[in-house]
């Protein structure tokens, strides 16, 4: 979400739901996600790709790559071509590898939806 609203030039997540406003306490991400596609259609743009990289000791996340992929793809609108999500860890080193956090690191591409 980050980097599309960076992107966009629209600041980033806790601008747009902070951590203070109840109404966003355990709400899915993929509701936030289809939000900021929703910024980002208003602004004229459109996904070209997406790159994703989650840093996690625990859990193994690859068997779950693929349905993640297809998940951010529906509501980002794209195919799931268009997303690519990999998983590293740390070695054990850092927070993520003391298991203390989850890190993600994502880039995206954006561009200008055709005019019709």
């Amino acid at each position: 979400m980050d980097a599309v609203l960076g992107a966009l030039a629209l600041g980033d997540i806790g601008r747009h739901f902070p951590d203070t406003d109840h109404r966003y306490k355990g709400v899915n991400s993929l509701f936030l996600l289809d939000k900021v596609y929703l910024l980002m259609e208003e602004k004229g743009y459109r996904i070209g790709n997406l790159d994703v990289t989650v840093i996690a000791q625990q859990p193994k996340l690859a068997p779950y790559i693929d349905e993640m992929r297809r998940k951010v793809s529906d509501v980002l609108r794209v195919s799931v071509e268009e997303v690519n999500i990999k998983a590293t860890t740390e070695e054990h080193l850092g927070f993520s590898g003391r298991e203390e956090g989850i890190r993600a690191h994502s880039v995206v591409l954006l561009a200008e939806k055709e005019r019709t």
